[in-house]
């Protein structure tokens, strides 16, 4: 029996894991036309273990993609106390990315502004999209590259679902708020949980994000822990509602925007079948007698 610890074993399974990881992204990248030949990607690096495995995998896509693409990785200093402004410099210039660390005192702003006890992730967003939507200007980029994950689209869509009233997730691409820009997520079909061992995998220098002392928003943190225990107790499905995101029906919904509803009239025809429900029917009735 082969022990666990297996130095061995434990190469095997990262290799899978690495080789598992491009191929989603691989496949995200195309389904959805994420980069194109000549685009210039800014990978925008928090210093999580999502941004850090995005940059990562993007570099070793770029190596054998049919098309030529750059990457430039950007970190924006928003001067929390206690940010290790050293970390990012010393590890994007060991691994030759070119990058660039914009500071933009947003703490500040967020602070004064919002009372103390409120959640401030809301305005620390907006201030922090707006600030990189300009450098990517300056850096000529026209890809936005997130990190978002399958996870988090899923939790966005409950999210919606139960406080907002609305059947929305997070888009895989989208035009920046600016209309400069196209605003990516490479990353839409992996798992966060892949993401948590790759990241230990490649032993990348995580920053904790809970520097500037807000709590994240409790209501993503309870969707969170629901998901997580749907899945405990029914594998598969997660991968079942993410899969439904994709297979939309506007016509069994309620949206009068997307489906115009006054046109339906009766036809006097059948309606007609999938085309394998067809045949099958056809097969049947020449085998009665």
């Amino acid at each position: 029996m082969t022990d666990s610890r297996d130095p061995r074993k434990a190469e095997f399974e990262g290799a899978k894991l690495a080789k598992r990881l491009r191929r989603l992204v691989g496949q995200a990248i195309a389904d959805f036309s994420m980069i194109e030949a000549g685009d210039k990607v800014m990978v925008c690096l928090s210093g999580g273990k999502d941004s850090y495995a995005l940059l990562d995998v993007l570099m070793k896509l770029r190596e054998k993609s049919p098309v030529a693409f750059e990457l430039v990785a950007v970190n924006l200093d928003q001067r929390h106390p206690g940010f290790p402004a050293h970390v990012l410099p010393e590890y994007l210039t060991a691994r030759g990315v070119p990058f660039r660390i914009e500071v933009q005192d947003t703490y500040s702003v967020v602070k004064r502004v919002i009372p103390e006890g409120k959640t401030m992730c809301g305005l620390c967003s907006r201030l922090r999209r707006g600030a990189l939507y300009r450098v990517a200007g300056e850096l000529g980029a026209n890809k936005i590259a997130l990190g978002h994950h399958r996870d988090d689209i899923l939790e966005t869509f409950f999210l919606n679902l139960f406080h907002a009233g609305k059947v929305k997730a997070m888009a895989p691409k989208l035009v920046s708020d600016d209309g400069r820009h196209v605003v990516i997520r490479p990353l839409a079909y992996v798992e966060e949980a892949d993401l948590e061992a790759y990241a230990q995998l490649r032993e990348f220098p995580i920053i904790p994000c809970e520097l500037c002392g807000s709590q994240e928003l409790l209501q993503r943190k309870q969707v969170k822990a629901m998901l997580r225990e749907w899945e405990k107790k029914s594998p598969g499905r997660l991968e079942t509602i993410f899969n439904a995101l994709a297979s939309v029906a506007p016509s069994h919904l309620l949206d009068r925007a997307l489906f115009d509803f006054a046109k339906i009239a009766a036809t006097k025809e059948a309606a007609s079948l999938p085309i394998h429900l067809a045949s099958r029917i056809s097969r049947l009735r020449t085998e009665l007698p």
